[in-house]
């Protein structure tokens, strides 16, 4: 997937992210912070990864996103000393022997390492397969504009901290945070078949959820937890809840 590198300067910069992104970016001096930015509704724009680049920060996002969030960064800086701009760094992935300056992908060890370079690509790994197995959402795939973090795993991806204080969506995430459960939310599936991603999952003919990435067998769903006991229909494939 193609990713955009963009570099933030200014003296305003570590505390101007801090205010917007859902995680704590003290970490970028240590290696790569996982975060997202939200709406007020507290819902998903977009996730993307942080790290330090001397006293600048680098940011790393899918290219798809990229202008889009560019542009609400500029609308949210007003008077910050903060100044925006696109590199011309590639990413590197990896799962192998990390190479020198590579960095670990905080969200999962087996995600491997990220290298920010003039070389871009990956040792061709299959990342479906890395991701299905841990439940492990996708910009624009399995993270969409009517996503909360929370429902998409983010605490144990590491990508939201509730102590650090106020930022966008702050507020809604907190509340769930404290409910005593999810209802709904992305969970691993066994699939026999195979569907579109983005294929209706039903239960007894009543929606439960959508299907999204699949490999080995395996997919990421997201599902309305209160009907996914039994048996459940994606298209011309069949879907159950994984052992976890």
């Amino acid at each position: 997937m193609t990713r955009r590198i963009y570099r933030l300067t200014g003296t305003d910069t570590r505390h101007f992210l801090q205010g917007l992104t859902t995680n704590d970016i003290k970490g970028v001096d240590s290696g790569l912070v996982y975060t997202a930015m939200l709406t007020p509704q507290g819902k998903y724009l977009a996730d993307f990864f942080l790290t330090a680049d001397g006293d600048a920060v680098l940011l790393d996002v899918d290219a798809a996103i990229g202008p889009a969030l560019i542009q609400r960064l500029n609308m949210y800086k007003l008077r910050s000393d903060v100044q925006i701009t696109e590199t011309a760094l590639n990413v590197r992935r990896g799962t192998g022997p990390a190479p020198a300056g590579a960095l670990p992908d905080p969200r999962h060890p087996d995600l491997g390492w990220r290298l920010y370079g003039k070389a871009q690509g990956d040792d061709g790994t299959d990342w479906d397969a890395i991701r299905v197995a841990h439940c492990i959402p996708e910009t624009g795939i399995e993270l969409t504009p009517d996503t909360y973090i929370l429902e998409a795993g983010f605490e144990r991806l590491h990508g939201v901290d509730f102590r650090k204080g106020c930022y966008v969506g702050q507020e809604v995430t907190a509340r769930m945070k404290h409910k005593t459960e999810l209802r709904k939310g992305l969970v691993r599936v066994a699939v026999t078949g195979s569907a579109p991603i983005g294929t209706e999952i039903t239960a007894d003919g009543k929606a439960a959820g959508m299907l999204y990435t699949q490999s080995g067998g395996f997919g990421i769903a997201y599902l309305r937890l209160d009907r996914a006991a039994g048996p459940l229909q994606a298209g011309p494939a069949k879907v159950t809840l994984a052992d976890t």
